[in-house]
């Protein structure tokens, strides 16, 4: 049967509203769980999934028959970085441990492009192939992408128990602006090779393979992923299908990646992220990018 009652962890925070939104459009009746508490679901509870205990009894008192997991910390710069891997890795076990307890057959877990070993690494992202898929190998090493590596290797450990959550999605997701934001960044902004390389964050541009996600179309896969029916743990790529760069694909590989064995011919503007596995098991594809708004 498919879930009525959803719970959203870290609903107001920088995706929250936007996946709240969504899933109370398509029709589910949504409880935001996070620390501020707010207004933005159908109901609102206060509660830190650092706590097995809160986490428990938010779900409980939601009478939550599935769960999204957005509420951990979405950067590392502000906190010690035991607190960084706490929020990621601890939250998404009691989070797990209590979906379990309650007989919630159904959890989304925000993971991140970070998993890789991109974004927040003091050194350049380690690429074996491009365009990355969910086989690449990651190699983090800071606080917050190993708490999101250990995230799912949790969630494995999750799926493989008896009475564990049926179904169990990680997206591993880019950054993810708001239309507004992809109006300032992108579309108003200078986005050609040269300009970006005078950018203080060309780096992380690089490391994150100039991707991008619409929030709006994150939102559509974390809906996908709830309505999906296959077992287990799953993890996903998700990302728009073009780069943030004003330069056909193939020649920024050439230009920034260029001892990287690519395994397709790249065309136009095409992502260096494969989300070819979002699209064959929840159906999904991105339809935003940041070259319609211009």
């Amino acid at each position: 049967m498919p879930p009525k009652t959803v719970a959203v962890t870290g609903g107001t925070g920088r995706i929250g509203p936007t996946v709240v939104n969504a899933l109370k459009d398509a029709g589910y009746r949504v409880v935001n769980c996070s620390r501020s508490g707010g207004s933005v679901g159908d109901a609102n509870l206060r509660a830190d999934m650092t706590d097995a205990g809160e986490a428990y009894g938010a779900f409980a008192t939601a009478g939550a028959d599935a769960v999204v997991h957005l509420g951990m910390l979405s950067k590392p710069d502000h906190d010690p970085g035991y607190v960084v891997y706490e929020s990621n890795a601890m939250s998404t076990y009691n989070v797990l441990e209590a979906a379990e307890s309650l007989g919630i057959d159904t959890v989304v877990l925000a993971s991140s492009m970070s998993a890789l070993g991109a974004s927040f690494e003091p050194g350049p992202v380690r690429l074996s192939y491009l365009p990355v898929d969910e086989d690449h190998p990651v190699t983090p090493s800071n606080p917050y992408g190993l708490g999101k590596q250990v995230l799912e290797v949790t969630a494995d450990g999750f799926a493989r128990r008896p009475d564990g959550p049926t179904t169990i999605a990680s997206f591993r997701f880019p950054w993810m602006p708001t239309e507004k934001q992809m109006r300032e960044t992108f579309s108003d902004a200078d986005r050609r090779l040269a300009a970006l390389h005078q950018s203080e964050n060309f780096k992380t541009i690089r490391n994150t393979l100039f991707s991008y996600l619409a929030q709006a179309d994150a939102a559509d896969a974390v809906r996908r992923a709830i309505e999906a029916d296959f077992e287990g743990h799953e993890r996903f790529w998700v990302a728009a299908d073009d780069t943030t760069a004003e330069m056909e694909t193939a020649e920024l590989v050439a230009e920034e990646y260029p001892d990287v064995e690519t395994k397709k011919t790249f065309e136009g503007y095409e992502s260096l992220v494969s989300t070819e596995k979002a699209r064959r098991l929840l159906g999904w594809e991105p339809e935003r990018s940041w070259r319609e708004l211009r």
